[in-house]
């Protein structure tokens, strides 16, 4: 329990950070403040309309709440600015005009966001000041991404179904609602009664329906929440039975009810599904507790979520509590870490590879992005930089590929100040000072040097990484020292490295002296397919050397091909045969390649097997028996194919503890999926 709250509240330290990192709140002027405001309102307005009213996503949802985040921190700095049509104001854009109008009962309230326990914790205390003498419990709900719907029944029967529009007044959808089953046409008791909930569509259903609309050659959908939306607005309800909408309650106006947790139980006993993993929460830990567990575990989930709703739990206390501006002061709509953010791009700057590619990269104000915080991403090449249309000190919008690799999304450039500066490339590199080429039908720079410190450091990076030699305790740190000290030239040299060379240097004692050269002294035996991939031939990774492995028997038999006969490997194109050839052409690596093997390197042939040809596996969570790097390389000897993400083409996906989202979208798509029992079956 208590480990459990030193992490809470690192993460609430962690997050607290980040909190102001778009406003740097104590340094922005009213004047300042008032320019940033007007500029997100009308950005944030044209991309609410667009969605709202047009249907058109300009940016993520996810990208939009990160400006709306910003203005209502200004707006709460600055409360002389909040304008009536600021979009904090406002609950929705104005209903289409080709449904009828409906007005509500009671009118639909939008809901205050938080982005970190740290502004949980803020919004109890503010509570806790109004209501001073009462105990506070709480009721946490997982938020659907759907539609919002308002049903009303009469005397036990659906009377009608409206969308929640401007909050006021919504769009009749009635006809449409009755064809979603999970929606009862008569309830169990004949009551009179308001229910409030989230259509939506499950993951199942939105592939299904994308794979149809490629087969009829017609547009497919970003995601469930737009093709849910879409289809509730569809004027003929046959579309809609067809696209299988689902529901699930949230909210219920019915006299009597005490506490949130009814409304839920009330509903279940009406005939309405609920959302099944809310819980009630004693106190604001036990909240924190559910959204900490539910940060990752969402990601299995069947249906698309972006938050979690904590309410105060007693229905008499939120009514005392009362409105602020469009919201309710008793609730909060906490946001799990968002796939899609904004921030500041305060510079651009390049790194040199190992090849002499020179690659720009992002440097931005820190933001929070899918569970972690973030402050660079590549920006690939110039080409792409004006492609994109970034500027340093422009709005991004930055997103994880594959939940891992951060990138720049694109720019808002109705944010511009005036200030923002275009990048060029330089012409000479940052590391040597040598010259700085760009090849002819090339997008990327490269530093043409030949003594170039960093594509060496680079170099000997990649000969030790986990998918190379695996030589552990070679950080960057310890290969500049060791090359700055004169101790090695090239990654040769590390492999005649003795612990009387490693003593007298800094960070070294004789203890882990002695462990550097024993992890490297361990790695001298390698196979045919890691060292292929460790000599960092251009254009040619890990899976391409597992295949070159297995086509040619001997390193020899590598020196003495043609381009042709690296043509005829699969996967390997006319530019990646020529950079191989020309590799095993250049007297400089061939000094490398006989240096490494009078240094003691030994490269063990192994027999490939083909049990796996054809077949391509992803590796998700911890497994027990061994690391992933080596169940990568269990598939490669037996012919297969490692991936890093799951897709239509993925044959396998082999689970283990703690898995991420990759298997939750194997399930989607319906790809086999491995225990690690199972797997080694497949490759013993």
């Amino acid at each position: 329990m208590a480990k459990e709250s030193k992490k809470i509240s690192a993460l609430a330290v962690v997050n607290r950070c980040f909190l102001r990192y778009n406003l740097l709140m104590e340094k922005i002027s009213l004047i300042e403040a008032r320019k940033r405001a007007e500029k997100l309102r009308k950005e944030i307005d044209r991309i609410r309309y667009a969605y709202h009213v047009l249907d058109k996503e300009i940016v993520s949802e996810a990208a939009k709440t990160s400006l709306m985040h910003e203005l209502s921190q200004i707006e709460e700095k600055y409360p002389e600015l909040v304008t009536p049509d600021s979009p904090t104001q406002r609950v929705a854009g104005k209903p289409l005009s080709k449904f009828q109008k409906i007005r509500h009962a009671h009118p639909g309230l939008s809901l205050n966001d938080v982005f970190d326990f740290g502004e949980l914790e803020e919004w109890e205390k503010r509570i806790q000041k109004l209501i001073p003498n009462e105990k506070l419990d709480y009721y946490a709900e997982l938020k659907l991404d759907g539609l919002s719907v308002y049903l009303t029944y009469e005397k036990g029967f659906l009377k009608t179904a409206a969308t929640r529009g401007d909050g006021q007044i919504g769009e009749d959808v009635t006809q449409n609602i009755r064809t979603i089953e999970s929606i009862p046409l008569k309830l169990t008791q004949a009551v009179d009664v308001e229910v409030r909930g989230e259509v939506y569509m499950d993951y199942k259903q939105f592939e299904k329906v994308n794979a149809e609309q490629e087969k009829k050659g017609e547009k497919t959908y970003a995601n469930p929440r737009n093709l849910a939306a879409g289809t509730l607005r569809q004027l003929d309800a046959r579309i809609v039975a067809e696209r299988k909408l689902k529901f699930m309650a949230w909210a219920i106006y019915k006299e009597g009810i005490q506490t949130h947790q009814e409304e839920h139980e009330v509903a279940k006993k009406l005939g309405f599904k609920v959302e099944p993993n809310s819980r009630h929460c004693k106190t604001m830990k036990d909240a924190e507790k559910f959204l900490e567990e539910w940060e990752d575990k969402r990601k299995k989930l069947s249906y698309q979520t972006d938050g979690a709703v904590v309410n105060v739990n007693s229905e008499d206390l939120v009514r005392r509590l009362g409105i602020v501006g469009k919201a309710p002061r008793g609730v909060a709509a906490y946001k799990f870490s968002a796939e899609q953010v904004t921030t500041k791009l305060e510079d651009i700057r390049v790194n040199v590879g190992r090849t002499g590619a020179v690659t720009p990269f992002a440097v931005f104000t820190p933001v929070k992005v899918a569970g972690t915080t973030v402050s660079r991403a590549t920006l690939h090449n110039e080409d792409e930089i004006h492609r994109k249309d970034i500027r340093i000190g422009d709005t991004v919008v930055i997103q994880k590929a594959g939940d891992i690799i951060p990138e720049v999304v694109q720019s808002l450039p109705n944010l511009r100040t005036g200030q923002e500066k275009v990048f060029k490339m330089p012409k000479t590199c940052p590391i040597c000072g040598g010259p700085i080429v760009k090849p002819e039908g090339e997008a990327v720079a490269r530093c043409v040097a030949d003594n170039c410190f960093a594509i060496e450091l680079q170099k000997i990076g990649h000969f030790v990484s986990k998918s190379a030699f695996n030589i552990e305790g070679l950080g960057e740190k310890i290969v500049t020292q060791l090359i700055e000290e004169g101790l090695i030239e090239d990654a040769a040299d590390l492999f005649a490295l003795t612990e009387g060379d490693l003593t007298p240097l800094e960070r070294f004692a004789e203890t882990s002296a002695k462990n550097l050269v024993e992890s490297i002294d361990e790695r001298k035996k390698v196979s045919f397919r890691r060292f292929i991939n460790a000599l960092g031939i251009r254009h040619i990774g890990a899976i391409t050397a597992s295949d070159l492995s297995r086509k040619f028997a001997q390193l020899e038999d590598l020196e003495k091909a043609e381009k042709e006969d690296f043509e005829g490997v699969e996967g390997i194109g006319t530019v990646g045969a020529e950079s191989i050839y020309n590799w095993f052409h250049n007297k400089k690596n061939l000094e490398l390649v006989k240096k490494l093997q009078q240094n003691g390197v030994e490269i063990r042939y192994e027999q490939v097997r083909h049990k796996l040809d054809g077949k391509t596996f992803v590796i998700t969570g911890s497994l027990s028996g061994l690391t992933r790097d080596e169940a990568e390389e269990m598939i490669r000897s037996n012919g297969g194919s490692a991936s890093g993400s799951v897709s239509k083409t993925t044959d396998f996906v082999v689970v283990g503890d703690n898995p991420g989202s990759k298997a939750a979208k194997a399930e989607q798509l319906g790809i086999k999926i491995l225990n690690e029992q199972e797997f080694l079956k497949m490759v013993k």
